[in-house]
């Protein structure tokens, strides 16, 4: 389980003194036991609630990241990164691009699709296939893409 995992690594980051590591590991966990408190959730949390923390805390992180480049605050950026590479190396293989677009063109076809008014009906597929293993941002401009 990622709880214990977390753990372990947070003891191994302090010894070695990583404070980025560390830093970004502390991150998680919070993020993991808020996760668990949350009303309707039974004690220990599931495998795909535990990765879906994981993405909002990567996507937290590239959203802040792009505001500190706009804003030329390159030290807030290089941490806002540093935490994302982290975060993301606890998160199953993200798929390329063109591993989406083959996919969403599988359930284009599946779902009979035939302009961008079905991109709702695409994007709930999409979403389900790919869960955890590619960014929204990333599915929903594929799906665009494709559908326009």
């Amino acid at each position: 389980m990622l709880q214990q995992k977390i753990d372990t690594d947070i003891k191994a980051a302090m010894l070695a003194k990583d404070d980025v590591k560390l830093r970004s590991l502390r991150a998680i966990k919070a993020a993991l036991l808020l996760a668990k408190t949350e009303k309707g959730v039974s004690e220990n949390i599931t495998e795909e609630t535990e990765i879906k923390v994981l993405q909002k805390l990567v996507k937290q992180r590239r959203e802040s990241a792009d505001i500190y480049k706009a804003q030329n605050r390159e030290d807030l950026y290089k941490i806002e990164t540093e935490e994302m590479a982290v975060i993301e190396s606890y998160l199953p293989k993200q798929l390329s691009r063109e591993e989406i677009a083959e996919q969403v063109k599988q359930i284009i076809s599946q779902t009979g699709a035939a302009g961008i008014k079905d991109m709702g009906k695409v994007m709930g597929m999409a979403n389900k296939a790919f869960a955890g293993r590619a960014d929204g941002r990333t599915i929903s401009e594929v799906v665009k893409e494709l559908l326009s």
